[in-house]
């Protein structure tokens, strides 16, 4: 759960805005994560999304499968959409 926080920064060089370390590290931001941004009057809305493999890899692990299991059900699924 995340809690409402104020921070107050100044914009760079070419309107480059940096994070500080703690709200990077509360919102597991990681370098080449993508950005959504949207604009709502004056204001400017960041959300971060994280590619798939990193947030795969920072999640609890909940279930377990081997490459074996894996291939026969991609090409199960495979045949179901594309026919045999």
């Amino acid at each position: 759960m995340f809690l409402s926080q104020v921070i107050v920064s100044k914009v760079g060089k070419k309107g480059a805005i940096y994070l500080p370390k703690r709200i990077v590290e509360q919102l597991g931001i990681d370098e080449g994560d993508r950005v959504l941004m949207k604009v709502e009057g004056n204001k400017l809305i960041l959300e971060f999304i994280p590619d798939p493999l990193s947030l795969a890899l920072k999640v609890k692990k909940w279930a377990k499968t081997t490459v074996k299991e894996f291939e026969k059900e991609s090409e199960e699924e495979q045949s179901e959409l594309y026919g045999p």
